[in-house]
């Protein structure tokens, strides 16, 4: 039952989605990143408070904190590009680009792991990149391949950040001053971004959606904490894929977007080669 929690975290994360790209009509990518940053911070402050000073501390310095940084900073980028895509596509397109991290994560893993993948493998990433270019036709004039291509690097970092997570955990570094970290980096990092750039006043009008982005994104990080911490490793990553099918829900009733057969084949072919990847990884470990 504690896998179920990561359909929790899809329903999250997809609703998470929607706001973003509700949001983008008024807000920068990096405006809405410092929002949902910003009120995770809240809820992991508030979670401090309850605890004794000194012993706050040391729970947040630990010992690994250039590990945990890079994992942040890495996490920060990601969002960035993310927020950047959903912007400019569909949900349902920008959430599977992002999910395509376990691909990038078998071509990553004999070089920051050293772990040896599967022959197969290379045959699921092979299969999902063919699913990628079937979503974004790039033969088409009108698709967006820089919104695309934003969505593919969020994913790859996503990739990224998750080989830095497994070192933390290797480390039994705590999730919860994970999470901390990349609240902390992710807000930091967005304020100095926008202000460079220039910030819109949220009008009073504007606080409900940025508070549903910030609790949404929080409802998902902890549904998501806690299925991997309750649940089988193989059905919580697999379950992760819920988030493109209520991305694709939400993308049919808010916006009414019909993407073309060959899109949804594209969504189809990349959500069963990251599946594909997720098993094969957890059968090397078996």
């Amino acid at each position: 039952m504690g896998s179920l929690w990561m359909l929790a975290a899809g329903a999250g994360f997809a609703l998470m989605s929607v706001f973003v790209k509700l949001g983008s009509a008024t807000f920068s990518s990096q405006e809405l990143v410092f929002w949902r940053s910003l009120i995770g911070m809240g809820f992991v402050l508030a979670m401090l408070a309850m605890r004794p000073a000194r012993r706050v501390r040391q729970l947040v310095e630990g010992g690994h904190l250039m590990l945990h940084f890079r994992r942040s900073l890495i996490g920060f980028i990601a969002l960035l590009a993310f927020f950047y895509a959903i912007a400019r596509l569909p949900v349902s397109v920008a959430i599977t680009l992002n999910y395509t991290s376990p691909l990038f994560l078998a071509l990553l893993m004999p070089f920051w792991l050293h772990e040896r993948p599967h022959p197969a493998h290379y045959i699921s990433v092979a299969f999902g990149f063919v699913g990628v270019v079937l979503m974004l036709q790039p033969w088409h004039e009108e698709s967006d391949l820089v919104a695309g291509l934003a969505g593919l690097f969020s994913g790859f970092l996503a990739a990224l950040a998750y080989i830095h997570v497994r070192q933390l955990g290797r480390l039994h570094e705590p999730e919860w001053r994970t999470v901390f970290w990349f609240a902390m980096v992710g807000t930091l990092g967005a304020a100095l971004f926008t202000t460079a750039t220039g910030w819109q006043i949220p009008r009073l009008g504007d606080l409900p959606l940025l508070l549903a982005l910030g609790a949404a994104a929080t409802v998902g990080q902890l549904g998501m904490t806690r299925a991997y911490r309750r649940g089988k490793t193989v059905v919580v990553a697999s379950l992760a894929y819920s988030t493109v099918v209520f991305g694709s829900l939400l993308d049919a009733l808010i916006w009414k977007v019909e993407l073309s057969p060959v899109a949804w084949a594209g969504i189809g072919i990349t959500v069963c080669a990251g599946i594909w990847a997720v098993l094969l990884e957890n059968k090397e470990k078996t």
